[in-house]
């Protein structure tokens, strides 16, 4: 019995935010030890990309690259992926056989050959005229290939072929 209120009380330590005392006594919270990745999307018109420790900071980040690439407001840029912690990321240009374009974002992969599942497994749809992996992030956020938010389309010739 002793044994099970020790192992609950322990547990209800490692539960608790985790928290330091700056040089005034005033208790403050610690950072997050990971990162996670924002993005935010105008169809068709824009795209921002932030990592942060807070989704609310991060989020903001995105919508604001999403207006300032877009022109568009923020009605227009909306949040449409927080993952935490980010892991290996993956940015894939999607196109339709339609004709419209999107961006879509693989997250939380332990490793790139992970990733690289994710990608091909994402890209695998019949509907699709154009799919790859245009920009990837490593565990640590650092951009690993690819550069800029948005790709060109693909050329008549590559969508026909």
């Amino acid at each position: 019995m002793l044994g099970r209120f020790l192992f609950l009380l322990a547990s209800c330590l490692f539960l608790q935010p985790a928290a330091a005392q700056d040089g005034d006594g005033v208790d403050s919270f610690v950072l997050p030890a990971f990162n996670g990745i924002a993005v935010s999307q105008a169809p068709e018109a824009g795209l921002g990309v932030c990592f942060g420790q807070f989704a609310d900071d991060a989020l903001a980040c995105a919508v604001t690259q999403c207006m300032e690439q877009s022109g568009l407001g923020e009605e227009n840029c909306a949040p449409n992926l927080w993952c935490y912690p980010h892991g290996w990321v993956a940015d894939i240009f999607m196109q339709h056989a339609e004709g419209p374009h999107w961006h879509k974002f693989v997250c939380d992969q332990p490793d790139e050959s992970s990733l690289a599942a994710a990608v091909a497994l994402e890209c695998d749809k019949e509907y699709l005229i154009a799919c790859d992996a245009v920009r990837t992030w490593n565990g640590d956020g650092q951009q690993v290939t690819g550069e800029g938010a948005d790709p060109q389309l693909p050329s008549l010739e590559a969508i026909e072929d």
